[in-house]
């Protein structure tokens, strides 16, 4: 389980990173132009402390691998983290639109990535949290 914490712990770095990105590509410019400041302002705010976290995330299964696994708070924190992955896998399905990826060759490989992701994400933590 060690190994898999440090490969989750990169890959959510590596997540949180990516998010500098989504202004510019999903053209937020022109796309957030109808909404009202606050609106528009907090897409921009939400989505910094979102990838802030998935950063710190990152960050804790890296440097506080062994402690995840073999403290009860350790486990606790998998706990959680099975709980937020979990309910994202759930929303990739029932909450965004197949409009939005199906009949879509690059959407739909990454609709099947990050579902794979989330799921990837959700077994470890709770496998982790299990492990006695």
């Amino acid at each position: 389980m060690e190994l898999q914490l440090k490969i989750i712990g990169v890959v959510l770095i590596f997540l949180s990173i990516i998010h500098i990105v989504f202004p510019k590509y999903f053209n937020w410019k022109k796309e957030l132009q109808p909404l009202s400041l606050i609106n528009s302002q907090m897409m921009y705010v939400h989505t910094f402390f979102v990838a802030l976290m998935v950063f710190l995330i990152g960050v804790l299964c890296l440097c506080c691998t062994h402690d995840i696994i073999f403290t009860k708070l350790g486990r606790q924190i998998s706990l959680g983290l099975f709980v937020f992955w979990g309910i994202r896998l759930v929303f990739q399905f029932f909450v965004y639109s197949p409009e939005l990826w199906k009949g879509k060759l690059f959407e739909t490989v990454v609709h099947v990535s990050f579902s794979m992701l989330w799921l990837y994400l959700t077994v470890v933590f709770l496998l982790v949290y299990l492990d006695k």
